[in-house]
């Protein structure tokens, strides 16, 4: 598996536009910093990010795997141009020749994919213990560590999403139409959800019950959008009379609809690899 992993990140590193994409990805996981230092003042109007507890444990959890889950098109773009990169330039071919075979090249571009999810969330975890311990009204131990199931909902998302983008890359060969299909595919779902929610399904949750099948769809609902959790948000909805009923926990189930995805992703790379002439 280290060889395998191996050569993998050199062909990453070694490419240009990987690397930046990689480096930058990293880079803009930390601007998440930032957001503590925006702050308007106008007159008896004050807004400050940082005081309306967003950095707060174990919320801080929740806010940030939602916001850096949002920069994961970053890897997904390497990961689709690796795989595109292989046909390219012959490498997979050359691969082959020199004595590796399908299954183990599928399984080096998993490792990576693994490798790729792994250290984004360690990295996620050590930042977010350093703006919560710097930031939080709330630095009891059972606190800070009190929602870390979304950070294991983050690792599952971002393997289930580089499956794809990667079956993605095997199945079409070229970046830019892997992509594009990307896009396609999330606007297909946002139109079978729409259908299924305002048409077919307008009263009850059978609309979602069934669209939390879909990949893309599986994947989002790991991680429910947090704002709506701020003290101050549920205030003002209160004020008008809006119920808010979410359910922002983490389910057990969500994660085994996106571990299924995955699975069924990397079996048919292998498949369409295994039987593609080459």
């Amino acid at each position: 598996m280290k060889r395998l992993l191996t050569i993998e990140l050199q062909k990453i590193w070694k490419n240009r536009a990987s690397r930046v994409l990689t480096l930058a990805y990293f880079i803009l996981l930390t601007f998440i910093a930032l957001i503590a230092s925006i702050k308007f003042d106008l007159g008896p109007f004050k807004f400050h990010l940082a005081e309306m507890g967003i950095f707060n444990f174990p919320y801080i959890w929740h806010f940030n795997t939602y916001i850096a889950s949002i920069l994961k098109f970053f890897l997904a773009i390497v990961i689709v141009s690796m795989m595109a990169n292989e046909y390219s330039y012959g490498t997979l071919k050359q691969n082959l020749i020199d004595g590796m075979s399908k299954k183990e090249f599928i399984q080096s571009k998993f490792l990576t994919v693994f490798l790729f999810a792994t250290v984004s969330t360690v990295f996620l975890f050590i930042l977010t213990l350093i703006l919560g311990y710097s930031f939080s009204s709330f630095t009891e131990i059972d606190i800070v560590f009190a929602d870390l199931d979304y950070l294991l909902a983050y690792f599952v998302k971002l393997i289930g999403f580089f499956s794809f983008c990667l079956f993605l890359g095997i199945l079409i060969k070229r970046s830019a139409f892997a992509l594009g299909f990307l896009l396609v595919w999330n606007i297909i779902e946002g139109i079978i959800s729409g259908i299924l929610t305002f048409k077919v399904f307008p009263e009850g949750t059978t609309a979602a019950s069934i669209t939390q099948f879909l990949p893309l769809q599986s994947m989002s609902n790991l991680i429910i959008e947090p704002f709506s959790r701020l003290s101050v948000v549920k205030n003002i909805g209160s004020q008008i009379g809006l119920e808010n009923s979410k359910d922002y926990g983490v389910s057990l189930f969500s994660i085994a609809i996106v571990l299924c995805w995955t699975v069924i992703f990397i079996y048919f790379s292998y498949k369409i690899l295994k039987n593609r002439d080459l």
